[in-house]
This record gives structure tokens, C-alpha cells and sequence, in this order.
């Protein structure tokens, strides 16, 4: 698997990420608010819990926090651990303002809670397990990701390649993304081989995000950089 953590890939309309940076400390202010350092301590108040979505079991008082629909949105920035969170703000940082620029501020953020809801959706509806609580950003980040893979697929990427160990190496972004992309549509057809991870909220938020990215991009933008220049040997981009 390939570990993302930079891409030469300039901003064309905006000069800061905004909403980027803003879901990036949010998201992390979330986490300290509601889990602190307690490690291997979740807190499920913001959670979505599929049977009690769908009212086919009501929530234990002591979690009740927001109402239940509610929770279609919140429970995508609360993580289970501190490497949780860290893996979704990295994907976000890293593709995030690329996909912002193409779309702009306001879009952006709309963008980004609808693949959360629809992540959310994804696994409410198919998960193997409903009474398991859902915490986690994977669902919106995975959007991010299907946006750029349709965006910026020719880009290259650095990332950190996991053989027996950990090594730097260049790729395109078709790729790295086109194996996460694999990779979660096989864990969820295969039927999830019993992992805690929700796979089916990933795959709801690549579907969503590759719906809305054609709807919500600027008009000028072009799709799989077409009409693009390559870049030069020795650009470096702005993150």
C-alpha cells in the first residue's frame, strides 16, 4: 500500500486552502475535545450507529448527544485513535486543496459533508455489523480522493511505498489512488473479511465524490488534466 504525503500540483484559483485547513484543525480540535489523550478510548456521543439510525433500537442515554440525523455528518470528526486520525487528515492535507481550488471555498465544503453523509449512508444501509458505531473522516476523505483521481490523475505523487519496509518513491496519481480505489472495492465485495474498518463508508464516499466533482468543479476546470502542460523537472507546488 502507498502512504500519500506530497504532490507537486500548484493552485490555479485560490491562493489559500481555507476550508481545507479549517476541516483539517476542526477536525483535530473535535478529537481533543471529545477523546483528549486518552488512547484506545473512543467517544461515540457524535457516532452513527446504524440500528439506531434507523430507529430499529434506541441509543443508550449516556451516548445521546446530538440527534440521530445528526450524526450522518458528526461522526466524521470523531476518530478511534490518534493514527486515525492522522491517516485522514494527511489524505485531506495532500489532496484536499487541489480539489478546493477546482471547486472553490463554499463548494468545497458542501462537497465534502455530502460525501460524508454519503459515506455514512453506504455503511448505515450495508455494513455487516449495524450495531458497530461509526467514528472517522474516511468516508469525506475518500470523496477527496475520487475527486482528484478525476481531476488531477496524471499528477505525480510522493509517497511513502510499504514493502518490508518503508521507502519514498514517486508515482502518478492514477496509481496510488486507482489502488486505494481497488483496494476498498475488494474488501467490500469480498465481504469485508471480518475488519473493523468500515470499508462500505469508503466506498460510499469514492462513489459520491466521483457524482459530485463533474457537478460542483468550476467550468473552466478540465477533467483528467486535460489541456494541462506537463510540469517541469524542477517545479514544486504549494500545499
Amino acid at each position: 500500500m502507498f502512504l500519500p504525503f506530497y504532490d507537486s500540483n500548484p493552485k490555479q484559483n485560490i491562493t489559500i486552502q481555507g476550508v481545507t485547513i479549517g476541516l483539517i484543525v476542526f477536525t483535530v480540535l473535535a478529537f481533543v475535545l471529545f477523546q483528549g489523550m486518552q488512547l484506545g478510548f473512543a467517544d461515540f456521543r457524535l457516532a452513527l450507529i446504524p440500528i439506531t439510525y434507523q430507529e430499529l433500537q434506541v441509543r443508550p442515554e449516556e451516548i445521546i448527544f446530538v440527534p440521530e440525523e445528526v450524526t450522518l455528518v458528526s461522526y466524521a470528526f470523531l476518530h478511534a485513535g490518534w493514527i486515525h486520525l492522522a491517516g485522514n487528515m494527511l489524505f485531506l492535507w495532500v489532496f484536499g486543496d487541489n480539489v478546493e481550488d477546482a471547486m472553490g471555498h463554499i463548494k468545497f465544503l458542501i462537497f465534502y459533508l455530502l460525501c460524508a453523509m454519503a459515506g455514512g449512508l453506504a455503511y448505515v444501509y450495508f455494513t455487516g455489523d449495524p450495531s458497530a458505531p461509526l467514528v472517522g473522516a474516511s468516508g469525506a476523505t475518500s470523496g477527496v480522493v475520487a475527486a482528484y483521481l478525476l481531476l488531477h490523475p496524471k499528477v505525480k505523487v510522493w509517497v511513502l511505498a510499504t514493502l518490508i519496509i518503508k521507502f519514498p518513491v514517486q508515482l502518478p496519481a492514477y496509481v496510488v489512488l486507482g489502488v486505494y480505489v481497488a483496494f476498498n472495492l475488494f474488501m467490500v465485495l469480498s465481504g469485508e473479511n471480518g475488519s473493523t474498518t468500515a470499508w462500505w463508508a469508503h466506498v460510499g464516499g469514492l462513489a459520491a465524490g466521483a457524482a459530485l466533482t463533474p457537478l460542483l468543479k468550476h467550468r473552466h476546470v478540465p477533467l483528467f488534466d486535460r489541456g494541462l502542460a506537463p510540469p517541469l523537472a524542477g517545479d514544486a507546488g504549494t500545499k
